[in-house]
């Protein structure tokens, strides 16, 4: 029996981790990797093992980076079930037929642009090329493109999944509550607990018997959350007596050689923010997960609302994504943590909805509220700014002083909004002078005027002392520990910090087996 690390190993993205009991094979998450177009998609396409041979997979949570690359495990002949709890599968019901949309509409982009420059080359002007390839010169013509691709003979780009994928992925998904044995594989069992990260994350406990009576439990956290934060449960430390002899703990990093701010400042940090940008008659634009991030953005708005504390400014969530999954959050109060029943439901109160807040639907009210001048603020994803809506609009108020660009999430390496956070805070910590940092935009260089500002206790990781305190405080005996998903230092940090206080950790890398 081994396990083996095939994905955020020594990197944050792609969760992919796989145990073989010598008679099934039990995949743990199937992330997609994010970051540098080129190197992610080279990584995401191929896996390092048979699809069609994995027995079921466990997945622990609904972030793209850990559930991702399901439509393409199917595509590639996987035929098993998808266990997770009951709100992750709501929520991939929305978030992979979006990713699905991304990877048809990315791949369509591309191949417009290799069509595109071919047809320039050969000396068709711009107004011919739109009538070709656009319908009414702005949406692209899908058939045409695709005739054109092929009778020229082009190489085209194929979408990583379509959104058929996408559909027989979801249609695999076996939803359970916490705390619920269910059977995975042959003498293979999984019992789900509250990781505390985001609504339906869950650490996972696989026990697996033998004929010899040998038995070995994994235990796998996915991402874990912090304590004390708005909306759900805090992680859980109590595991049922069949849970507690662990063999090998796999767990996350990403912030493995951090501390965050007290979760007591967000609300205090995030009105301090507001409310010198609506100073200045500026717009707050946030760039946000549109699952979890834009949820707690909402409800501790709220909060400030009901305490009259929020100026008058409109709040806009521009994410049709962001919209479906707040109804995703609305249909599981069960999850829900004993302050956000007592100040919203047992008040009759929806914690997400209030009357300054609008969400908007259309492209074209998307565009609208680009051009909008009056002091605002925009919740809009994608949260690293790598595409989505929140790209139009900082290309529209990156370069003016009066706006603030508010980061309220990790930024992965190589993402615009890594160079965002780090610019812009250099840049106001020399006090805005010298240069202007400059970002480039769909392609475009804009000067870095807004101002940015980062509230760390936003995070919906635990930082490192609570990594360790999840692992010190929980009613289990832990043999061994594999750090994962973080990037290098983190993980090496945090593995040094387990091996100070009495565990046998380590860091393992791409492709490595460990036998238990």
């Amino acid at each position: 029996m081994d396990v083996t690390f095939y994905g955020a190993v020594r990197e944050v993205t792609g969760s992919l981790h796989l145990l073989n009991t010598g008679e099934d094979r039990i995949l743990m998450d199937c992330g997609m990797f994010q970051g540098r177009r080129k190197i992610s998609a080279e990584k995401n396409r191929e896996f390092p093992f048979d699809p069609a041979r994995v027995t079921n997979v466990i997945l622990s949570h609904a972030h793209i980076d850990h559930s991702g690359r399901l439509p393409l495990l199917v595509k590639n002949g996987f035929a098993g079930r998808i266990l997770s709890t009951r709100a992750t599968a709501d929520a991939c019901s929305y978030l992979l037929a979006d990713s699905a949309h991304i990877q048809e509409s990315d791949a369509q982009y591309l191949n417009y642009k290799t069509l595109r420059q071919y047809l320039r080359d050969n000396k068709h002007q711009d107004d011919e090329i739109k009538k070709l390839l656009k319908h009414d010169n702005v949406r692209l013509n899908a058939e045409q493109i695709d005739h054109y691709m092929r009778k020229y003979n082009l190489d085209r780009i194929d979408p990583l999944y379509s959104m058929q994928d996408a559909d027989a992925a979801l249609s695999a998904f076996d939803g359970y509550p916490y705390a619920t044995a269910m059977t995975v594989g042959r003498k293979t069992r999984c019992t789900f607990y509250e990781a505390g990260h985001i609504l339906g994350s869950a650490v996972s406990i696989l026990n697996v018997d033998s004929d010899n009576g040998d038995a070995r439990t994994i235990a796998y956290t996915g991402d874990i959350g912090r304590f004390d934060t708005p909306i759900i449960r805090n992680p859980g430390f109590r595991f049922d007596a069949a849970d507690r002899n662990v063999d090998l703990l796999i767990m996350e990093s990403t912030y493995g050689n951090r501390q965050h701010g007290p979760t007591q400042e967000l609300k205090p940090g995030l009105a301090r923010v507001i409310d010198e940008t609506y100073e200045r008659g500026g717009t707050v634009l946030i760039p946000s997960f549109a699952f979890g991030r834009a949820q707690v953005l909402l409800y501790l708005l709220h909060e400030l609302h009901n305490e009259g504390r929020l100026p008058p400014m409109p709040i806009f969530v521009d994410s049709p994504l962001a919209v479906k999954l707040t109804r995703v959050f609305g249909e599981h109060p069960e999850v829900y943590d004993a302050n956000t029943h007592e100040s919203f439901l047992k008040q009759g109160q929806n914690p997400f909805y209030f009357d300054k807040v609008r969400f908007v639907g259309s492209v074209e009210e998307s565009m609208a509220l680009n051009r909008r001048q009056d002091p605002h603020i925009v919740i809009a994803a994608s949260g690293m700014c790598e595409a989505g809506r929140i790209l139009h609009h900082l290309r529209h108020k990156v370069h003016q002083a009066r706006n603030t660009i508010l980061i309220v999430g990790y930024m992965a390496q190589h993402t615009l909004g890594r160079r965002i956070q780090e610019l812009g805070l250099e840049y106001e910590t020399v006090g805005r002078k010298g240069n202007t940092p400059e970002v480039k935009i769909l392609n475009k260089v804009y000067p870095l005027n807004a101002h940015v500002a980062k509230l760390d206790g936003f995070s919906a990781h635990a930082d490192q002392q609570e990594l360790l305190d999840f692992v010190k405080h929980a009613n289990w005996d832990v043999k061994r520990i594999a750090v994962v998903h973080g990037e290098e230092d983190q993980s090496l940090a945090l593995c040094e910090k387990l091996k100070q206080a009495g565990y046998d950790a380590f860091v393992p890398t791409v492709g490595q087996s460990v036998e238990l």
